[in-house]
């Protein structure tokens, strides 16, 4: 409590907007600074996914710019909020304490922004928000000392993740939509028990296509023969008559789930590198080839394929010891498969799918019955994360995910780094520790408290 109650005397341009001392005139430039930005990310990013989902031209014409324009408003409200919220509340309370510059500016700012963005986007921003809030207070509890960090602690959370993950995707009706759809994907149909991939069916089309192999010209021979090879290689094997890969013993079935997905694995990285491998095409050449060989590409492709190797392995392994398939044997391969991210270590991945698993379950628990339905539960919950993420974006910044950090930085033009953060040291978090002892340049005319580095009018 004696920490809350600490403050110091200084106003707003001294702490806040050191770069103007009008408040009107900073509101108005972080506006249209935030406006800018969020067009540029906006505008892209719906019309990539309106091409991906092969929306109609009646889309193009009436939905999309409004869906950009209510987007972009919203977070340029985030952000112009925050300000206009941290000038009222200093001439309010006549002081700055240690929860006013972040929390308490950044409280009602996002309560606000939220309302205007569209209800079919409230729900991911706040899990994500919600993930980045809590991947920040558990950074503030290490600096602290309350929390011990776990070795490998975002692996164990992994594999906790994945083992209830793979447990609902094998219940009838456990998982729907882009979940549900997406790890059919990543593991195969093969293991969803509602499969109606019968042995005829799939005995009939190996027959098609021994019967396209034979009408095939000589100079294919030695194609059909190393494919007529792969079949019987394949087909004669240990299989369980519970197993419902039909075209594969249980061996390869593994080795196949392991190659399909290391490469999508080392495809999705190489993407994901080629835009800054281009923007260097010219001066740097020889960075194109890092592209391809990079230690990143690899370690994505061998957590990937390792998951659905060992997942469909520890799988087929239970049903030969157990003779028979179980929706909890998922639990079982999917805890042992979450080890694979020992090859990729990620704490924005586990935390992001546990919060997507703490939502799954929420809702369950409703159609259930067993929980309460809370209205503005998202709104809520996406006000607070933020406002701790804008709390650790003004005092301790070191404890922020850097990605966010510089996300904000685009946001506001850099001038988020502009306060006054070696005043705000008096409330010991260190808030100018990453900063290199920065000291804005003020006008006294406008200050309360005298300034170290006043502007020199002569």
């Amino acid at each position: 409590m004696a920490a809350l109650s600490k403050s110091i005397p200084h106003n707003c341009y001294e702490i806040g907007h050191t770069w103007h001392p009008s408040c009107r005139v900073s509101f108005l430039q972080i506006t249209w600074g935030a406006l800018e930005e969020s067009l540029r990310i906006y505008a892209p990013l719906y019309l990539i996914a309106a091409v991906l989902r092969k929306r109609k031209l009646e889309y193009y014409l009436y939905k999309l710019l409004p869906e950009i324009l209510q987007s972009a408003s919203f977070l340029t409200a985030n952000g112009a909020l925050y300000i206009t919220f941290f000038c009222i509340l200093r001439k309010i309370l006549g002081k700055f304490y240690s929860w006013t510059p972040g929390f308490g500016a950044a409280l009602p700012a996002s309560y606000v922004a939220i309302l205007i963005e569209r209800k079919s986007r409230r729900g991911l921003l706040t899990i994500y928000m919600a993930n980045l809030a809590t991947e920040t207070l558990f950074r503030m509890g290490v600096a602290r000392g309350t929390i011990t960090t776990l070795r490998n602690g975002e692996v164990l959370l992994f594999c906790i993740t994945a083992a209830m993950y793979m447990f609902f995707f094998r219940c009838k009706d456990g998982l729907k939509g882009f979940t549900f759809s997406a790890l059919r994907f990543i593991v195969g149909k093969e293991e969803i028990p509602t499969h109606s991939y019968s042995p005829e069916t799939a005995y009939a089309k190996v027959e098609q296509k021994r019967e396209k192999h034979k009408g095939t010209p000589r100079a294919m021979s030695i194609i059909a023969l190393v494919r007529t090879l792969v079949d019987s290689v394949c087909k004669h094997g240990p299989r369980h008559r519970c197993c419902k890969h039909y075209e594969d013993n249980c061996i390869s079935y593994c080795i196949k789930g392991f190659i399909r997905m290391f490469s999508v694995g080392y495809l999705i990285q190489c993407c994901l590198r080629i835009p800054s491998a281009f923007r260097h095409l010219f001066t740097e050449p020889s960075r194109l080839l890092s592209l391809f060989y990079n230690k990143e590409n690899f370690q994505l492709g061998a957590f990937l394929g390792s998951f659905v190797s060992i997942y469909k392995g520890t799988s087929c392994f239970l049903r030969w010891i157990r003779n028979l398939d179980d929706e909890l044997h998922a639990i079982v391969a999917g805890f042992l498969a979450g080890v694979s991210m020992m090859f990729y270590k990620s704490t924005t991945i586990s935390m992001y799918l546990a919060s997507k698993l703490v939502e799954t379950m929420y809702f369950k628990g409703i159609e259930a019955g067993k929980v309460p339905y809370f209205p503005q539960a998202d709104t809520i919950i996406y006000s607070i994360s933020t406002a701790i993420c804008f709390h650790a974006a003004v005092m301790e910044v070191q404890n922020l995910r850097p990605s966010y950090w510089k996300f904000l930085l685009r946001l506001t033009k850099g001038r988020f780094a502009l306060m006054n953060r070696k005043a705000l040291d008096v409330f010991g978090t260190g808030a100018s520790r990453e900063f290199h002892n920065f000291i804005p340049r003020l006008d006294p005319r406008y200050t309360v408290v005298t300034p170290e580095l006043p502007i020199d009018f002569s």
